[in-house]
């Protein structure tokens, strides 16, 4: 598909380092997603309105470190980008209260790129 269909995106951002299984990892970032898209829902209903008319495309990326998913939430935050910091009840695999994800936006593609745009998509 082209990607310049899309105006809006939504990013995942997974912490790689915590070598999660890949389960955790798919509930990690789908807690990231779910609330994010509530938050900007919220508090940006005519972005969000957009971003899941044109499809709700959301991108997942990783990070190495809890420092990294930490300077891109205050990065988010100075641009007036919705995050949300995802951290673990600790039940099964990490610590509890082990920051394992951050969700950002639904937002235009291009302020989105200035937070996430260095990023290696999670394989």
């Amino acid at each position: 598909m082209d990607e310049s269909l899309f105006k809006y995106k939504q990013c995942i951002v997974l912490r790689a380092d915590l070598e999660m299984s890949v389960g955790k990892l798919i509930s990690q970032a789908c807690h990231a997603a779910v609330e994010s898209s509530y938050e900007t829902r919220r508090r940006k209903p005519r972005i969000w309105r957009r971003w899941r008319e044109e499809g709700a495309k959301k991108v997942v990326l990783r990070v190495d470190s809890l420092e990294e998913l930490e300077e891109l939430a205050e990065k988010a935050e100075e641009l007036g980008i919705v995050n949300v910091i995802i951290r673990d009840l600790g039940l099964t695999e990490v610590p509890p209260g082990t920051i394992t994800a951050l969700g950002l936006g639904p937002d235009l593609s291009e302020r989105m790129d200035r937070v996430t745009g260095h990023l290696k998509l999670f394989r």
